[in-house]
């Protein structure tokens, strides 16, 4: 693909890290980015994990490695097993990092993925042989998610009262320890593709400083596959409840009121776009999502439906230059791993997220049925 650069250029992230550590400034307002980004978040304590853990194993498998941290203090899935990631590199400039979905685990609701595979899926974007796939054969780090928790999740907890924990909710931990493996194997990128699906995509949101934090100055597009924040709406208590029990609270800043407990994202998603000029965020969804409206939320299709179209519009009107949404008509649930070729006014979910990674002025654009 002409977007996918093969490696040999210097990247600008070192100096760009030099420049941020001049300045502690954490500007809030629509300027347009800080000095460092989401400053507020690593003084709240989301970048505590970075550079903590290494691979206890890393084994190749033709041109993937996997990586698998020993069991313990640190990295581990829901069920108390190891967690294991995987890189593939194609010796291109640009890098994708994958956030898997599988699901969540809260006090008092758990159906959720609760170990990690190794290996890479050879699905949708993740298939580097597939012609449709506008990612084929870019480097990759892919994360499976195993925590429950949205790959923020830092808690563990004893369901069952018997004196023992049994939900192993690391989340931060899995997502630092495969973000350092990435700054090492892949250490200047031209540019980073961070995407993510269901569980995955919400992943995304909480993902983002931290690939900030390790690569600085890089350009980022987010690319978010049903995984778009929304959360129940007018249910303040529950929404504060699951982000206690899971201990995420340092991922909301405390600077901005929008951020916390409503079910309407556009708030946080707008204060992390404010926040860096370098990201652009795209965002898909089916406009009923049965998987995360439904069975997860229980609000149901249509309540999903309107919070989703409102927060969409509003979010792209804050920021028209780097944000953009791809809503299908249906309840069904993601497109990355196996839709690429669902289409909404003409423009397949290929093609879209194509238009989205050339970044030909005018291609990229909002659509919806």
């Amino acid at each position: 693909m002409q977007h996918l650069r093969r490696a040999g250029a210097l990247s600008l992230a070192a100096l760009a890290l030099t420049a941020a550590g001049c300045s502690d400034g954490n500007d809030n307002g629509a300027g347009g980015g800080n000095a460092v980004p989401f400053q507020e978040l690593i003084d709240q304590g989301v970048t505590r994990y970075l550079g903590l853990y290494s691979p206890m194993l890393s084994t190749p498998d033709g041109n993937v490695i996997n990586h698998q941290f020993g069991e313990g203090d640190g990295p581990l899935c829901l069920n108390g097993g190891p967690y294991t990631m995987a890189t593939r590199d194609e010796g291109t400039e640009d890098l994708m990092i994958f956030l898997q979905g599988g699901g969540a685990c809260w006090f008092d609701f758990c159906s959720a993925t609760s170990s990690a595979a190794p290996g890479i899926p050879s699905a949708g974007i993740l298939n580097p042989t597939l012609a449709a796939n506008p990612l084929a054969g870019i480097s990759t780090v892919y994360l499976p998610y195993c925590d429950g928790g949205l790959f923020a999740s830092d808690a563990d907890v004893d369901s069952d009262e018997d004196g023992t924990p049994d939900r192993f909710h690391r989340g931060l931990h899995n997502l630092s320890a495969a973000l350092d493996v990435a700054v090492q194997t892949f250490p200047a990128p031209r540019r980073i593709v961070l995407a993510g699906v269901s569980g995955g995509g919400y992943g995304s949101i909480f993902a983002l400083p931290l690939v900030r934090q390790l690569y600085p100055g890089v350009p980022i597009d987010v690319i978010n596959d049903s995984g778009v924040g929304i959360n129940r709406p007018d249910d303040a208590a529950f929404n504060q409840q699951v982000i206690d029990y899971w201990n995420i609270g340092g991922f909301f800043p405390a600077s901005c009121a929008e951020c916390t407990v409503q079910g309407d994202p556009t708030g946080f998603l707008d204060w992390q776009l404010k926040q860096d000029p370098d990201v652009r965020l795209g965002m898909l969804s089916y406009a009923q999502d049965f998987t995360i409206g439904t069975f997860f939320l229980g609000i149901g299709g249509p309540a999903f439906e309107s919070i989703l179209r409102s927060a969409m519009a509003e979010l792209e009107s804050r920021n028209p230059e780097r944000m953009r949404s791809f809503i299908a008509p249906g309840a069904s649930h993601t497109f990355l791993l196996g839709e690429l070729d669902v289409a909404v006014e003409g423009v397949t979910v290929g093609e879209w997220v194509e238009s989205q990674i050339d970044d030909v002025e005018g291609n990229w654009n909002s659509v919806s049925e």
